[in-house]
């Protein structure tokens, strides 16, 4: 049987990573200003908020429906 779920990176982001609130809200400047320094906090596929994890080589953040982003 094969698997026809969309990978996580073609499923389209509905919620802010940062703040975790719609993206169809309007934008957010200082969430996108934000993501230069911080790793993202909320899943933008399910709005379920990451187990995220920094470290001085760079961070993962993971969603337990989603998987694992790392930068």
């Amino acid at each position: 049987m094969t698997d026809l779920s969309p990978a996580p990176a073609a499923l389209a982001a509905l919620w802010c990573d940062r703040c975790g609130e719609s993206v169809a809200a309007g934008p957010h400047p200082a969430c996108e200003a934000a993501r230069a320094w911080e790793p993202p906090r909320w899943c933008a596929s399910c709005r379920r908020r990451m187990k995220v994890q920094v470290v001085p080589a760079g961070w993962s953040a993971v969603c337990v429906e989603h998987g694992e982003r790392r930068g």
